[in-house]
């Protein structure tokens, strides 16, 4: 059977293909092989302008072009090669490097110092960056751009439902009124929040020998400052420099990430679970799309598929990121290669986070709330008035206002001429007394509007 979407072993590269093709030429292995490569001739570069290393004179101009050019124009035809020369090495890394002195025989200058590529470095010096790179690129490009529309669009939400009062549900009873807006701004606060905290990691990498010691660059120029030649290769790739390690870096900022966004894609499953429920309900009526089937039986569905394709994405990703926050930091002494196989996976967690907020994003899309049902709910529930009214009781010292307010309205349905009743008959100055009369159901929110508006 040959490869297609409709064949795909996983419905990443199959039924959500299109889904994810931003992150392909990140993630895949054509991704890892392209950013071995920038690392490896991004080496060379430095390698070549360090004026201790005279056996590599500084790149002509056209020398330099002709690197950039190799990244610049690195194919799917330049990764498949990479992978023929890898089926006779039996390794990939040692692949990448026989491709780049097959592509020097272009370019003589080159070719004369071929051997310095992959100088001194074991192939955790290439994979780690790399890595690096990927994680960079594929936050920064693709993931983040999609956290960020998220949080915009809930913060919509917010602004938007503002003052629609609602009723709010604590153990899925009724209780003190809220607003629709409110609810959506403590998702989005909880969101950026998360979304902060992720962007604040640092992305280490280490390029320092077998063993993290430096041992072959030392005795073969012990002239130069390899770890401050170290530092300054690292950051000049936009990553931090790890100064200590064994012959890999030990993964532990991966799983700061892997938690971080483990943490947002939890956020946004409670609140997928939650417009759920309030679809349920029906506060929010989904807009209904020409030519779609919510049931293959009922023809009257509108069902909250994709908040629940969200939610079933965010749950593999997350047994993803989590299996990987807690494998890759762990290595058997200086080195062990458990963690390549487990690495090759970066993408796929990321993969179903993105399958999940582009599903979130198209329900937000078809949300429209229902301000008649929610009305309905609460003119049902005067009793939520209680914690006002025994609240102030308290202040006026009347004698056990919670015992009071319980008797009259605990598992029951409580009337507006029931509550008026009960006001009515407390010692209370009149201003409080009347003040207390005109609350209803609809106007108890509390500072919630001001706060869904300023968030």
């Amino acid at each position: 059977m040959d490869y297609s979407p409709l064949t795909a072993l996983s419905p990443i590269d199959g039924r959500y293909a299109s889904k994810v093709d931003k992150l392909r030429p990140i993630f895949s292995e054509y991704g890892l092989l392209r950013y071995r490569v920038i690392v490896e001739i991004k080496w060379l570069i430095l390698l070549s302008n360090c004026n201790e290393i005279y056996e590599v004179p500084k790149l002509s101009r056209d020398s330099e072009q002709f690197l950039t050019a190799i990244i610049d124009n690195f194919s799917e035809q330049q990764a498949q090669r990479i992978k023929e020369i890898e089926k006779i090495t039996n390794h990939d890394v040692k692949a990448v490097e026989y491709c780049l002195k097959e592509q020097f025989k272009n370019c003589p200058e080159l070719l004369n110092i071929s051997e310095f590529i992959h100088f001194a470095c074991t192939s955790e010096d290439i994979n780690n960056l790399a890595y690096g790179l990927m994680l960079k690129d594929g936050l920064g490009q693709v993931i983040f751009l999609q956290m960020e529309l998220l949080i915009e669009q809930i913060q919509d939400l917010a602004h938007r439902y503002q003052q629609i009062s609602m009723l709010a549900r604590t153990h899925g009873q009724p209780a003190s009124p809220t607003t629709l807006g409110k609810e959506m701004s403590n998702f989005a606060y909880r969101l950026i929040l998360q979304y902060e905290k992720i962007k604040e990691i640092s992305i280490y990498g280490k390029i320092n020998g077998a063993t993290g010691n430096y041992n072959a660059h030392q005795v073969a120029y012990p002239e130069i400052n390899w770890l401050e030649l170290s530092h300054n290769f690292i950051t000049q790739l936009g990553l931090s420099w790890n100064q200590y390690t064994t012959q890999i870096e030990p993964h532990d900022y991966m799983g700061e990430i892997f938690h971080g966004i483990s943490r947002f894609n939890s956020i946004l499953l409670d609140f997928c679970r939650d417009i759920w429920g309030y679809i349920a309900l029906g506060y929010f009526k989904q807009k209904v799309i020409e030519n779609e089937v919510g049931s293959s039986t009922m023809p009257h569905k509108v069902n909250p598929i994709d908040f629940e394709n969200a939610e079933g994405n965010i749950g593999i990703a997350n047994a993803i990121f989590t299996y990987l926050a807690e494998k890759l930091p762990i290595s058997r002494w200086q080195r062990d290669l458990s963690d390549s196989t487990v690495l090759r996976n970066l993408g796929v967690g990321f993969a179903h986070s993105l399958v999940a907020y582009q599903a979130t994003l198209r329900g937000i899309q078809k949300l429209e709330a229902h301000q008649i049902q929610m009305d309905n709910d609460l003119e049902a529930n005067w009793e939520v008035l209680s914690e006002a009214i025994q609240t102030v009781m308290r202040r006026y010292g009347i004698p056990e206002p919670y015992e009071k307010l319980k008797q009259v309205t605990r598992g029951k349905k409580i009337t507006l001429p029931h509550l008026q009743e009960f006001i009515s008959s407390l010692d209370l100055p009149l201003d409080t007394k009347e003040r207390l009369l005109k609350l209803t159901p609809h106007n108890y929110i509390g500072y919630a509007a001001q706060l869904a508006k300023e968030i």
